[in-house]
């Protein structure tokens, strides 16, 4: 039994995620539909876009196509469904609509291509995965998003399989490094339940940044990003302030320019560790400065693939990638999906 059989016994949904364009998403997908097929564990597949095209619509490369086994189910667009290789059988018209049509929820009847879409809105992609489930697959991959900026939410999934490579950067050592580093932000420790955790959840319906004091108050700021905001935000700290919620994008902007004694004081606490964009140097001199924080829902990392091959042309003795990866990131299974 492969890494997937392992998936599947802790999981019900996992994301694909990208750490950037062409860094292995459709690769990863493809190898672990092959290991369901040996496995025979019954796969649901979709989208948070468009995937299985033999061109990639933006830059005009090749792409790797995805081929579906019999029984798999597959989220297809109506207009996509004559497409198909693959012989389908539509068992469910869903409300669920994209650019090109109306999803249908399909089971392969006869092995062959597919190209797979699905909802961009997360909360109709967990009730996509739910009726997945529903009408018999065993577990659902999601075909995420191409670059962690813009991954499928936490709610969407159980966990994701992180893609990353030699894309990254032509230095090994770096994508090494930004791939520990993105990993160590998706472990973020959560916000404990209590009265602080209570008082952001209850007033962070309008996605404006809040001060919450000792005593479980709030202040709102008139603001709807903390981007080169860190003057307002150090002038909103008030002495018995204990948490800063930032609701959207983090960068060293947020806080460059608050007091040190006021940035030691406070804790920030973002919605999920995909709002944080600050590179691992500058994280690493953060913290010591005394900067903390914490999350609402952070991110369970259940696989990292690696991909040695970057469309510039250049590559990494897979087997060096792998070792060092796997020395940085121990507790996370590591694997090359090419080898």
């Amino acid at each position: 039994m492969g890494l997937l059989y392992e998936l599947s016994t802790k999981y019900k949904a996992l994301s694909i995620v990208g750490m950037a364009k062409n860094a292995g998403k459709t690769t990863a997908l493809n190898y672990l539909i092959e290991e369901a097929m040996d496995d025979g564990i019954a796969l649901g597949i979709t989208s948070t876009g468009r995937d299985g095209e033999m061109e990639d619509l933006v830059t005009g490369t090749e792409k790797p196509r995805v081929y579906l086994d019999e029984g798999t189910l597959v989220a297809v667009p109506a207009q996509l469904y004559e497409l198909a290789d693959a012989g389908l059988e539509v068992l469910k018209k869903t409300p669920y609509s994209t650019a090109i049509g109306t999803l249908l929820i399909c089971r392969v009847m006869d092995a062959g291509y597919v190209q797979v879409a699905g909802p961009v809105i997360n909360a109709e992609q967990k009730k996509l995965c739910d009726e997945m489930l529903e009408l018999g697959c065993e577990l659902v991959l999601i075909d995420g998003a191409i670059d962690r900026k813009s991954i499928a939410s936490p709610e969407t999934s159980d966990a994701i399989i992180l893609a990353t490579g030699a894309v990254i950067s032509r230095k090994l050592d770096k994508v090494v490094e930004e791939t520990a580093h993105v990993v160590n932000l998706y472990k973020t420790a959560e916000l404990e339940d209590g009265i602080y955790r209570n008082a952001i959840e209850k007033n962070n319906f309008d996605n404006k940044l809040m001060t919450v004091s000792e005593d479980g108050s709030v202040k709102k700021l008139d603001l709807l990003t903390g981007l080169g905001q860190s003057r307002k935000i150090d002038h909103a700290i008030e002495p018995d302030t204990r948490y800063v919620y930032v609701p959207g994008a983090f960068t060293n902007s947020v806080v460059n320019e608050i007091n040190l004694k006021k940035l030691k004081q406070v804790e920030f606490v973002f919605k999920d560790p995909t709002k944080i964009f600050v590179n691992p140097m500058d994280w690493k001199n953060l913290r010591k400065r005394g900067f903390t924080c914490s999350v609402l829902k952070n991110i369970e990392i259940a696989a990292i693939t690696v991909n040695p091959w970057a469309p510039a042309g250049y590559t990494f003795d897979n087997r060096v990638l792998l070792k060092e990866m796997q020395e940085a990131i121990p507790d996370i299974p590591v694997i090359d999906v090419r080898m």
